[in-house]
């Protein structure tokens, strides 16, 4: 291998070229590439914050579920129980009407009862009157006879 001008002077422009670009291209070069690294790395970072706080909002979402249904639970439970407690009052006042209404109509028939028994009674001793005047052939005086009329009333 000869070593002549044209190789020298391929090394002298290939010196020049390096040293250029080690002085112009080199430096903007690197920095974009330290820019790039630096930004990979704080997107790593932000990455792996995101992730904490999403498992922190799970967390945290968990807990404010488990609160909400505990929560949920407790109403329904109050609900039940005022509803069951509706529910007794309401057969207490429903038992209590039916005892008035039974109470009450009860009496009502007595007093239909005693009113019927009274009725017979006088029809009774009209009857027995008439039958007394038609056996003595007599007019029989009620006002006269009112004292013997109160006996027979009392024994029936």
């Amino acid at each position: 291998m000869e070593i002549n001008a044209t190789f020298v002077g391929q090394a002298v422009a290939f010196l020049i070229f390096a040293v250029l670009c080690m002085k112009y291209v080199w430096p903007p070069l690197m920095g974009a590439l330290e820019k790039r690294q630096k930004e990979i790395a704080d997107g790593l970072t932000a990455a792996e914050k995101a992730k904490k706080s999403l498992e922190l909002a799970n967390e945290n979402a968990k807990d404010t579920i488990k609160k909400a249904r505990a929560e949920a639970q407790k109403i329904i439970d109050e609900a039940n129980k005022t509803r069951s407690q509706i529910i007794d009052k309401a057969s207490e006042e429903a038992q209590i009407e039916r005892k008035k209404i039974l109470d009450l109509a009860k009496s009502e028939i007595e007093a239909e009862k005693n009113k019927a028994r009274e009725s017979l009674r006088a029809e009774c001793i009209s009857l027995a009157v008439e039958g007394a005047q038609k056996i003595i052939g007599e007019k029989i005086d009620a006002q006269a006879d009112s004292e013997m009329l109160k006996k027979i009333m009392s024994s029936l």
